[in-house]
C-alpha cells in the first residue's frame, strides 16, 4: 500500500511574508484593543463584546499554527508567534490583576516563568540550540486563554472561583511544564552523539 507524498511547503525558512506570520503580526496589533476593553471594564461585569475579542484572538493562536504546519514554518514565525502568545497572555493576565478580578501571586509566578524560560531560549539560541515547544507548554496556553476567557465570560464573570480555579491550575501547569522544558533540554545535552542525531533506518 503506497501513500501519496506530503505536499512540499509552499514557504522557506527564510520568508517573512506568509499567511501565518500575518496572522500573528495582526493578532499582536488586535491585542492592544482587546487589553484597552479589559482594563475599562468592571470587575465581575462583562461585555459580550470582550469575551468575543479575547475568543478571536484564542482562535487565531490555533489558525497561524495550522497555517504554518500547512504552508511551512519559518524563522520569524517561530520567534513572532511566542512573542504574541506571551504579550496576549500576560497582557489579559495583568489587565485582569489590575482591575482585581486576579491576584497577583500566580500573575507574577506566571510571569517569573514565561520571563525565565525566554531568557533560557536566548541563550541556548546563542549556542545554536534549538528549544521547540513541547506538547505540556501548548496545553499550558490553552489553560492560561481559558482562566482568562473565564474570567471575562459574562455568565461566569460573577463567580470568581471558577476563573481563580483555572488560573491556579494554569499555574500548576506553567511551572511543570517550564520544570519539563528544562529537564527535556538538559537529557538532550546528557546524551551521546548518536542518541542526539538517530541514524534513519
Amino acid at each position: 500500500m503506497t501513500t501519496s507524498p506530503r505536499p512540499r511547503p509552499r514557504f522557506g525558512p527564510d520568508a517573512i511574508r506568509t499567511p501565518a506570520n500575518v496572522v500573528t503580526i495582526v493578532r499582536l496589533l488586535f491585542t492592544i484593543p482587546v487589553l484597552m476593553m479589559i482594563l475599562d471594564g468592571q470587575p465581575g461585569s462583562e461585555s459580550w463584546t470582550t469575551f468575543t475579542g479575547w475568543l478571536v484572538l484564542w482562535v487565531t493562536d490555533w489558525l497561524d499554527g495550522w497555517l504554518a504546519r500547512r504552508e511551512g514554518t519559518t524563522h520569524w514565525g517561530a520567534f513572532l508567534d511566542p512573542l504574541a502568545d506571551k504579550v496576549l497572555v500576560l497582557g489579559g493576565l495583568i489587565t485582569l490583576a489590575v482591575r482585581g478580578d486576579f491576584g497577583w501571586l500566580p500573575v507574577i509566578i506566571i510571569g517569573a516563568r514565561e520571563v525565565f524560560i525566554s531568557v533560557y531560549r536566548a541563550m541556548a539560541a546563542r549556542r545554536g540550540v534549538t528549544m521547540p515547544a513541547r506538547m505540556l507548554g501548548k496545553w499550558k496556553a490553552n489553560v492560561q486563554f481559558l482562566a482568562v476567557a473565564l474570567a471575562l465570560f459574562p455568565p461566569t464573570a460573577d463567580t470568581a472561583w471558577v476563573a481563580d480555579a483555572a488560573l491556579w491550575v494554569a499555574v500548576a501547569m506553567t511551572v511543570v511544564s517550564g520544570i519539563d522544558l528544562v529537564a527535556n533540554r538538559t537529557r538532550a545535552s546528557a546524551a551521546p552523539p548518536t542518541a542526539r542525531h538517530p541514524v534513519e533506518s
